[in-house]
């Protein structure tokens, strides 16, 4: 038997019940032989909580005194744990990201790992312990303050401790039963895939499936890390999450559409009246970039004869949506667009699937889909294995809901279970 990194989410943890039940669950892990190195997030909602307390003593706390307070959580979820272990028997020490050995950059709040160097975690493991890490936080390299990874961080801290450690799996343990055709608390008739490619995880985390972050899969992609997404409330088998199918050729045809994804975090700016001449795109890009801001979907309209102007839409997080306004005003003289339209009120569908490629009546069915559910669209994105939309956030969870039944996603037997969490 090999070492499994396993990680556990906030609503597997939320109380102290649910403390002792993951216990018990890593304690049977290592009775079955396994070195085993556990990471853990917050309790519930306790990040949330912290954002909002932090947002009611400042409106813009400093980024180095906010990652002290956000990682308060995670160290008293990993004391919590190894206390649960230690009373079943089996000796687990805690170690906080940075005693962990994981490395990142100085980007307080949305930190990127750089580095892993588990040399205090191998030491525990050779000692028969199993080691505790708190996910979601590292220490910088440069200045070696502590640093958060932003929303979803304990899954890249996981994947990234699997690599470094060389496990057989990493275990990502959450509040349903693996990755579903939708999101089992939208769609009540999801279907759970047994396995799925890393490449079409990539575009469904990318596109808003909250059951893995993008940069986990990124990552395990990358070092070629199998993920097994299961649930802490039950034993059943998860899926499977890796470069290459398990089951071999068993499977020569994979599905045409592996799921679709919906995202309403997101908000969308319109430049308006841009000269349509080399270097306007450009210029407005950079000023987003400088601002440290990722965008997702870009639209640039036609040109108007008449006025040699054009207007030019994207999407970005909401979080950064005033930073990317004040970032563009600053540019307008630069820039010399007309004026700003700001609007967080959009959600993004997005259908996901490898079988897209070789199958050209995906995107007529997928818009006469939304066509039938009274459901306008505002921008299109697509690649290879992806088709976005935008419209209007009201909308977003009916035509998740058609385009899954369009696809005969839906599921003939007992509906999807979300054992916990409150979604937040």
């Amino acid at each position: 038997m090999g070492l499994v990194v396993q990680k556990y989410g906030g609503s597997s943890v939320a109380d102290a019940e649910g403390i002792k039940r993951v216990a018990k669950r890593i304690v049977d892990a290592k009775k079955n032989g396994h070195q085993v190195v556990v990471v853990v997030s917050a309790m519930g909602d306790t990040t949330d909580e912290l954002i909002d307390l932090a947002e009611q003593v400042s409106p813009m706390p400093a980024g180095r005194e906010f990652d002290m307070l956000l990682t308060a959580g995670e160290r008293i979820s990993m004391a919590l744990l190894a206390m649960a272990i230690k009373n079943l028997g089996h000796e687990a020490q805690s170690f906080t990201g940075s005693q962990a050995g994981v490395i990142t950059d100085s980007v307080h709040n949305k930190a990127r790992i750089i580095d892993v160097t588990p040399g205090r975690i191998r030491t525990a493991l050779d000692e028969g312990n199993i080691a505790i890490v708190a996910g979601f936080q590292g220490v910088s390299a440069d200045s070696k303050d502590i640093t958060t990874l932003g929303r979803g961080g304990s899954d890249t801290t996981a994947v990234a401790l699997a690599a470094a450690l060389d496990a057989e799996v990493c275990e990502i343990y959450t509040d349903v039963d693996g990755v579903f055709t939708a999101d089992p608390r939208v769609v009540k008739k999801a279907r759970k895939i047994d396995w799925i490619s890393s490449e079409d995880m990539l575009e469904l985390a990318a596109s808003g499936s909250k059951v893995l972050l993008h940069r986990c899969v990124e990552y395990a992609r990358r070092y070629d890390i199998p993920i097994h997404v299961r649930s802490s409330f039950s034993g059943l088998r998860g899926t499977w999450v890796s470069n290459e199918n398990p089951q071999g050729d068993e499977q020569v045809e994979h599905a045409i559409i592996s799921g679709v994804a919906h995202d309403v975090s997101e908000a969308k700016i319109t430049v308006v009246g841009v000269p349509d001449k080399p270097g306007e795109a450009a210029a407005i890009f950079r000023a987003i970039a400088d601002a440290e801001i990722n965008i997702d979907m870009i639209v640039q309209n036609v040109s108007a004869a008449s006025t040699g102007l054009t207007d030019i839409s994207f999407t970005l997080p909401k979080s950064e949506g005033h930073k990317a306004i004040d970032a563009l005003e600053k540019a307008k003289g630069q820039i010399g667009f007309d004026s700003l339209r700001y609007d967080d009120q959009i959600g993004k569908i997005s259908l996901v699937g490898a079988g897209m490629k070789t199958n050209p009546g995906v995107t007529a069915s997928f818009f006469q889909a939304l066509s039938d559910a009274g459901v306008n669209i505002e921008l299109i994105s697509t690649s290879e294995i992806r088709i976005s939309v935008v419209t209007r956030q009201d909308d977003v969870n009916e035509a998740v809901r058609a385009v899954h039944t369009a696809f005969g996603l839906d599921s003939d037997s007992d509906e999807a279970v979300v054992y916990g969490g409150t979604g937040r």
